[in-house]
């Protein structure tokens, strides 16, 4: 167990507790009225972060190759393997003016830009499921929780892997945590007004999900962890996930008709374990690897639990198959890694209740038609 144990162990505690004590109220407001005006929502600006995120990349190798002749253990004896694989790019280094001024870039600029990237990716992932969810929690308490409980995170993994840029990197993450809330507010105001009744569209909403995973996996293989001498291997991939959002911008969020008990219990239930996940996610993601890992699944399961707790009746047969495909998925195809293999067996999970909820669905339809 790592030394940050305790501190990680009691981020969960506090932040599940605080997400099942305001989730709930946050979801029973109705949306706040925006402003008028265009809205295109938080994927510009996750746009642009990202684009931040890969301009400091070439910065890094830059400074690496120039400055220190493209050895990296000055900052790789502080990190595990798997850090820092840094492509030359030789041209672009040899005519860059003054690259000593751009020592910052190695763990600085990323300690700043991470927060942001991580929240504003959530509550796009929400958007895509319900515009009216997405102002909500975008506009509520529960994103300033967030951004407390994520950089309480940050910082202590960072801790535990101190080096000479860590002080900068707290300081920096402790900023971030304050801007980034209004930013993602001040997106929400001019969300358009929502519909009163949203008719999710639980298949569309799956295949995002995997798609904005893929693409922080894709960030994470190559920038977040500085191997952009690895990002040739993931462009198809990446492309693969960008080509489907764009497709699923093409079908409906809302179904065009009512939908059955089954798949509108489902996207509820979806809908109620994003709110429910916004405030702990990450700290219990960290606490599987740095804290006590039965803690983290306890948190987890408590938190699925209160998410499925109203429709538990309607979803208990669809799960059964979901959780059957999740399990085989990560069983026989798993990922390189943790948060991989989980995306795959989520999405899995997911496509395979959703499914199961419109056969149901289907069929109940024509017992009604037949009688």
């Amino acid at each position: 167990m790592s030394g940050i144990a305790p501190l990680l162990d009691g981020t969960v505690v506090a932040s599940a507790a605080a997400a099942l004590f305001l989730a709930p109220r946050v979801l029973r407001r109705n949306a706040p009225a925006g402003r008028k005006g265009a809205s295109f929502g938080p994927e510009p600006v996750l746009a642009a972060v990202v684009a931040l995120v890969y301009l400091n990349q070439v910065l890094v190798a830059v400074h690496v190759n120039r400055v220190h002749h493209g050895d990296v253990s000055f900052i790789t004896r502080y990190l595990p393997p798997g850090w820092f694989d840094v492509p030359r790019l030789d041209s672009l280094a040899a005519h860059f003016p003054a690259p000593e001024l751009l020592a910052p870039s190695v763990l600085r600029v990323q300690a700043f830009l991470e927060l942001p990237l991580v929240l504003l990716a959530f509550v796009a992932v929400v958007r895509r499921l319900d515009g009216a969810l997405y102002v909500r929690l975008a506009r509520s308490p529960l994103i300033p929780l967030a951004a407390a409980s994520y950089t309480v995170a940050f910082c202590a993994v960072e801790w535990d892997l101190r080096n000479p840029y860590t002080v900068d990197d707290l300081v920096l993450r402790a900023i971030a945590a304050l801007l980034t809330p209004p930013l993602i507010a001040r997106l929400a105001r001019h969300e358009p007004p929502p519909e009163a009744e949203p008719a999710r569209n639980p298949f569309r909403f799956a295949l995002d999900l995997w798609a904005y995973g893929q693409l922080m996996l894709v960030m994470y293989d190559t920038a977040l962890l500085y191997n952009l001498a690895r990002l040739g291997d993931h462009l198809p991939s990446a492309a693969a996930a960008l080509a489907v959002l764009v497709a699923t911008r093409a079908v409906p969020s809302r179904t065009p008709h009512p939908p059955g008990p089954h798949t509108a219990a489902l996207a509820g239930t979806i809908g109620r374990a994003l709110a429910l996940f916004l405030v702990p996610a990450l700290a219990i993601r960290y606490a599987e690897t740095f804290g006590t890992p039965e803690l983290a699944a306890l948190a987890g399961i408590l938190v699925i639990g209160a998410a499925a707790r109203r429709d538990a009746l309607l979803l208990l047969l669809p799960a059964l198959p979901g959780a059957a495909v999740g399990y085989a998925v990560a069983a026989f195809a798993p990922g390189p890694y943790y948060e991989a293999t989980l995306l795959r067996s989520a999405t899995g999970a997911l496509l395979a209740t959703t499914a199961v909820c419109a056969l149901l669905d289907t069929t109940r339809t024509r017992l009604v038609v037949r009688s």
